[in-house]
């Protein structure tokens, strides 16, 4: 072994083309994270989401992998972040775009014996749009498709730090952890502040997670385009939410692994 050797645990790309065929089974799950290179803030890098997703994605494929025959593919770095097209730094694909790359990737799965494919989203930019893809990718080539999160944001009915009032979304105390945890060397904190658009806290429909949704960019708000509280953000909090999100995600392949529509 060189010191240029790394051991990868269930890479599928590690793989040839022969093993593939000869290890992988109509039951083998697909995961494929999915990041996003934007703007977190002027104390989070570009690469915040993609980081959390691909190290999700990686730990749990190889806590459960021999168990339940999962395999992580690279993952995609660019998709929908056009709420921060106005920042220098944010690389985004159109919609129509990160549409077209998901189905080529579904028609490039369907060639190999596996049918399971999940997408482990970190971007909440992108749900809407893998969950359209999810019904497509199905009907086009028979997959069984999955979208998963390493946490649900919090404007799609997830949970954040009880200061933010429901809306640490973007670059607020969990992601920051997280970050703090993942990659100290990242983040700037002697930049970060408290981002909150309370107001909208006093709305009964129209909110983050409330029950009628408004488009928005990350600027809309707050010139810096984060939205949350990274203060009171620390490593320790992040490790436990970086570890919760690696068991959980652990214990949906388990169910992803015998899924079959109810039958």
């Amino acid at each position: 072994m060189t010191e240029h050797t790394t051991i990868r645990v269930r890479h599928l790309a590690d793989l040839s083309g022969p093993d593939v065929e000869r290890l992988l089974t109509e039951n083998s799950i697909i995961v494929q994270p999915l990041g996003a290179v934007e703007q977190h803030g002027p104390h989070l890098p570009l690469n915040t989401d993609l980081l959390v997703a691909q190290l999700v994605a990686e730990a749990a494929v190889a806590r459960v992998g021999d168990e339940v025959d999962a395999w992580v593919l690279p993952p995609l770095a660019y998709t929908k972040s056009n709420e921060h097209a106005w920042s220098a730094g944010t690389i985004w694909l159109s919609a129509s775009t990160l549409l077209a790359v998901l189905d080529d990737l579904g028609r490039c799965i369907a060639k190999t014996p596996a049918k399971r494919l999940v997408f482990l989203n970190g971007h909440g930019g992108n749900s809407a749009l893998v969950g359209a893809a999810n019904r497509e990718l199905r009907l086009k080539y028979g997959l069984m498709t999955f979208l998963a999160h390493p946490g649900m944001p919090a404007d799609q009915g997830g949970t954040s730090a009880e200061g933010e009032l429901g809306m640490g979304v973007h670059g607020g105390t969990d992601e920051t952890s997280i970050m703090l945890h993942l990659a100290p060397h990242l983040c700037d904190m002697s930049t970060a502040e408290r981002r909150i658009p309370a107001s909208l806290a006093d709305n009964a429909y129209v909110k983050f997670g409330g029950r009628v949704s408004f488009g928005w960019l990350s600027n809309d708000f707050f010139p810096d385009g984060y939205i949350g509280d990274p203060t009171t953000a620390t490593a320790e909090r992040g490790k436990q939410l970086f570890d919760g999100s690696v068991t959980s995600f652990c214990e949906a392949l388990r169910e992803i692994s015998t899924f079959n529509f109810g039958k």
